[in-house]
C-alpha cells in the first residue's frame, strides 16, 4: 500500500514539473503522440470488431425471423406458439441484461462482449440440433396415400379415402405413442433464448465503451457507420434465407423427385436449418478479436470525461468529480448493490428519460411485430413463396434504411443538431414514414377463390366457412376434412383437395408424381365450358391486379422506410444526452431491458394470436391433430396485421408531442439559470454547468438554432 502510495505522489509530482527543463518538454511531446496514435488505432479496431459483431448478431436474428414460417409448418405450430419460440430471444436478454449493463461496464468490456459472442454462437448451432434428430418431413398429399395403400392403378380420390381412411387412420394412431418430433421446437426456444444471452453485452457495452473514446464530434457518425454495417446483417441473413428457402427441408437425404410439392405451396418447408450454422460460425469468428483489445484507451481529450451528456442534468450537484491520481479501492456487494439502487432511481426519475423510454416501446411493438410476420403477410396477401418473401425484404427493405441510417448520422453531424434539433427531426421523420405506412391498406389483394371456404361450388361468395366444404357435387366421394391437398381447377377455382373436387381419375400411379386430376364433378357442376374438366396440383395463383398492388406495396415499403430509418440516428443518440455521463451505460441497458420484456417478448404472441384468428384452414398431424394453418383470409389478415401496428405506433407520437415540450421546457430554465448566475464569480458550479447545458449535441446552440428551429 505504501509503495503505491509513493508511486502515485511521484507521478503527481512528475506531473505538476511537466513545463520544466527542455528535453523533458520534448520528450513529453513526443508521448502524447504515441498514445494519441494507439488509442486511434485501438478505437478503430474495436469499431471494425463491434461492426463485425453487430453484423453477426443481426444475421442470426434475420435467419430467425426469415425462418419463423418453416419452423411454423416443419412442427406444426400455431403463429402465436412460434411468436412464443421468437420471443425466447428476448427472454435470454431479459435475464441478464441490467446486470451486464451495469456490472459490465466495471469488467473487461471487450472479453465480456467476446464471451457473448461464444454463448451466441453455440446457442445458434442449438437452435440447428433438432432437424438431425427427427425423421423426415411428411406432408399432406393424396399421392403418398395412394402409395401407401399398394394401388398400382390411376388414383381415384373418391375410392381412396373411402377404402383407404380406415387403414390409414389405424397406422397413425399406432405411431401417435412414438411422436416425439412434436416437442423438438423446445430446443429451438432453448437455442433462441441462450442466442439472447449471448447477444446481451455487444450493444450496451460496446456503444459506451465507443461513447467514452471517442471523440464526441465523431460519435454520431461512428454509431451510424456501426448501425449502417449492422444492416447488412439482415439483407444478407433474408438473402441466405431465401436461399434455404428454395432447398427442401431434407436436401441431400431424399429423393427430391417423389416430391410433389413447390416453394409456392403452403405445405413447403426449405433448409431453415442450414442459416443457424452459417450464423453460429460467423458469430464464433466474430469473438476472437474482441480477446486481444485492451480494457480501456487514452482519451483523445480530458474534457472527454464530461460529454454533452450532461445537458439535461438537474442540478449542479449531479456533476461528478474525478481524481485520476488515486486509485479507489475495491467495493463490497453491499455497496456495489446500493449504488445500482441509486443509479437505477435516479434513471427513472428523469421525465425526458421515461417519455422517450414509453414512447420507444410503442414503437419497438409494433415494429416486432410487423417484422416478425412481414414474410408470411407477403405470402398470404400476395401469394409469393417464402423464398421470394425473402428475397425482396432483403433486397428492398433493407439497403433504404440503411442508407437512412448513416444519412441521419452525417445530417446530425452536418449541422451540429443539439437535442431540441435532434428530438425535431426525429419526431417529423417517424411520424412522415407512419403516414406512408397508412397506404399499405390500400394495396392490399382479394381473398383466394377456395371452394367450401371463401366461395361456395357455385362461386357465390359465403361468410361462413366451417360447414360449406361439403356440396352435392362430391356428396358420394365421403371426403376427409382434415386433409389440405390443394387443386386448381380450369375455372380458376381452388378446391381444399381433389376429392372435394370431385375427381375420380387421374394421371400417374404407385410411387409416380399425382400432377393431374381428370372427370372432376364439382368443375362440372360450374358449366361446360371448362373443358375436360381437370384440375392440377396446388393453388391458383392471384390475379394481374395483385401483383400490380405488389409493386405499390414495395415502394411505399421503401419510402417509408428510408425516411423512418433518417431519424433513426438522432433518436438513439437522445438516449444518451438526457441522463448523467456516468449512467449512459445503464440508461442504454435498462432500455434494452424495458423493450425485451414489454414488446420483444409479447408482440410475436399477440399478433401471432391475433393473426392466428383470420385462419381458414388449418393442416392436420399425423395423429389428427390440429397443425400449422394453411391458408388465411387476406383481407382480415390485412387488417390485423397492418391495423395493430397502426393502433400500437399512433399513441407514440402523443408522447413525442410530450418529450419535445419537456426538452424545450428544461432548456429555457437551463437559459434563464445561466443569465441570473452568469455575471457572478462565486459561483463556478453554475458556470460550468451553464456552459455544458447550453452546448449542442455535436457543436455549437447558434448551429442548433439555425439548423433545427
Amino acid at each position: 500500500m505504501t509503495v503505491e502510495t509513493e508511486s502515485s505522489h511521484t507521478d503527481d509530482s512528475n506531473q505538476e514539473a511537466e513545463p520544466a527543463p527542455l528535453l523533458d518538454d520534448e520528450a513529453n511531446k513526443q508521448l502524447p503522440v504515441k498514445k494519441k496514435t494507439s488509442c486511434c488505432m485501438g478505437l478503430k479496431v474495436f469499431l471494425a470488431a463491434l461492426s463485425f459483431s453487430y453484423f453477426c448478431k443481426t444475421l442470426s436474428g434475420t435467419i430467425m425471423k426469415s425462418s419463423i414460417t418453416q419452423i411454423e409448418r416443419r412442427f406444426d405450430l400455431t403463429s402465436s406458439t412460434v411468436g412464443l419460440v421468437d420471443g425466447s430471444f428476448e427472454m435470454g436478454n431479459l435475464l441478464v441484461i441490467a446486470f451486464v449493463s451495469y456490472f459490465g461496464a466495471k469488467l473487461h468490456r471487450p472479453k465480456v462482449i467476446a464471451v457473448g459472442c461464444f454463448i451466441m454462437a453455440l446457442g445458434c448451432i442449438l437452435t440447428a440440433m433438432p432437424h438431425f434428430f427427427m425423421g423426415y418431413y411428411k406432408y399432406e398429399t393424396a399421392s403418398r396415400t395412394a402409395s401407401s395403400v399398394n394401388l398400382t392403378s390411376d388414383v381415384n380420390p373418391c375410392l381412396l379415402h373411402q377404402d383407404a381412411n380406415k387403414t390409414l387412420l389405424e397406422v397413425s394412431q399406432s405411431g401417435c405413442e412414438k411422436e416425439t418430433s412434436s416437442y423438438m421446437w423446445i430446443y429451438i426456444l432453448l437455442g433462441n433464448m441462450l442466442r439472447g444471452i449471448g447477444e446481451t453485452p455487444i450493444t450496451p457495452l460496446g456503444i459506451s465503451y465507443l461513447d467514452d473514446f471517442a471523440k464526441e464530434e465523431n460519435a454520431p457518425v461512428y454509431i451510424a457507420s456501426l448501425h449502417t454495417i449492422a444492416m447488412f446483417g439482415p439483407m444478407f441473413g433474408f438473402l441466405l434465407g431465401s436461399l434455404c428457402a428454395k432447398l427442401y427441408v431434407d436436401v441431400g437425404f431424399v429423393d427430391l423427385e417423389s416430391i410433389t410439392i413447390t416453394p409456392q405451396d403452403s405445405r413447403w418447408v426449405g433448409a431453415w436449418w442450414l442459416g443457424f450454422i452459417i450464423a453460429g460460425t460467423t458469430s464464433l469468428l466474430a469473438a476472437i478479436p474482441f480477446c486481444f483489445l485492451p480494457k480501456s484507451l487514452e482519451k483523445p481529450e480530458e474534457t472527454n470525461n464530461d460529454k454533452i451528456s450532461s445537458d439535461l442534468l438537474e442540478g449542479t450537484g449531479t456533476m461528478r468529480k474525478t481524481h485520476t491520481s488515486v486509485k479507489p479501492k475495491p467495493k463490497k456487494w453491499s455497496v456495489i448493490l446500493k449504488d445500482f439502487y441509486t443509479s437505477l432511481k435516479k434513471v427513472l426519475s428523469n421525465r425526458m428519460y421515461l417519455t422517450l423510454l414509453c414512447s420507444s416501446l410503442l414503437q419497438f411493438s409494433s415494429f416486432i411485430g410487423f417484422l416478425t410476420y412481414k414474410p408470411k403477410y407477403l405470402e398470404q396477401q400476395y401469394g409469393q413463396s417464402t423464398s421470394k418473401s425473402n428475397f425482396i425484404i432483403g433486397l428492398t427493405s433493407l439497403p433504404p434504411v440503411g442508407i437512412g441510417i448513416f444519412l441521419g448520422g452525417l445530417i446530425m453531424k452536418k449541422y451540429k443538431m443539439g437535442i431540441v434539433g435532434a428530438a425535431k427531426f426525429a419526431f417529423s421523420m417517424s411520424i412522415l414514414a407512419f403516414l406512408f405506412t397508412l397506404l399499405h391498406f390500400f394495396v392490399g389483394c382479394e381473398n383466394h377463390v377456395v371452394a367450401g371456404l371463401t366461395v361456395s361450388y357455385d362461386g357465390k361468395p359465403i361468410q361462413h366457412h366451417e360447414n360449406a366444404l361439403f356440396s352435392d357435387c362430391n356428396s358420394d366421394c365421403k371426403c376427409a376434412t382434415n386433409v389440405w391437398d390443394p387443386v386448381c381447377g380450369d375455372n380458376g377455382v381452388t378446391y381444399v383437395s381433389p376429392c372435394l373436387a370431385g375427381c375420380t381419375a387421374s394421371v400417374g400411379h404407385g410411387k409416380n408424381m399425382v400432377r393431374l386430376f381428370h372427370n372432376c364433378s364439382c368443375l362440372e357442376a360450374r358449366g361446360p365450358q371448362w373443358g375436360n374438366n381437370s384440375v392440377t396440383l396446388g393453388q391458383c395463383p392471384k390475379s394481374d391486379a395483385c401483383s400490380r398492388n405488389f409493386i405499390y406495396y414495395t415502394v411505399i415499403q421503401v419510402i417509408s422506410g428510408f425516411c423512418y430509418a433518417l431519424g433513426g440516428t438522432p433518436a438513439y443518440m437522445l438516449m444518451f444526452r438526457c441522463v448523467q455521463p456516468e449512467l449512459k451505460s445503464l440508461a442504454v441497458g435498462l432500455h434494452t431491458l424495458i423493450m425485451r420484456m414489454l414488446a420483444g417478448i409479447p408482440a410475436p404472441v399477440y399478433f401471432g394470436a391475433l393473426i392466428d384468428r383470420t385462419c381458414l384452414k388449418w393442416g392436420s398431424r399425423s395423429c389428427g391433430q390440429r397443425g400449422a394453418c394453411r391458408i388465411y383470409d387476406s383481407t382480415a389478415y390485412r387488417y390485423a396485421y397492418l391495423g395493430l401496428s397502426a393502433v400500437l405506433r399512433a399513441p407514440s407520437y402523443l408522447l413525442g408531442i410530450l418529450f419535445l415540450i419537456l426538452v424545450k421546457k428544461h432548456y429555457q430554465a437551463k437559459k434563464s439559470r445561466s443569465t441570473e448566475n452568469g455575471g457572478r464569480e462565486d459561483a463556478p458550479m453554475n458556470k460550468e454547468d451553464n456552459f455544458k447545458s447550453n452546448e449542442p449535441l455535436a457543436g455549437s446552440l447558434e448551429a442548433e438554432k439555425e439548423s433545427c428551429i
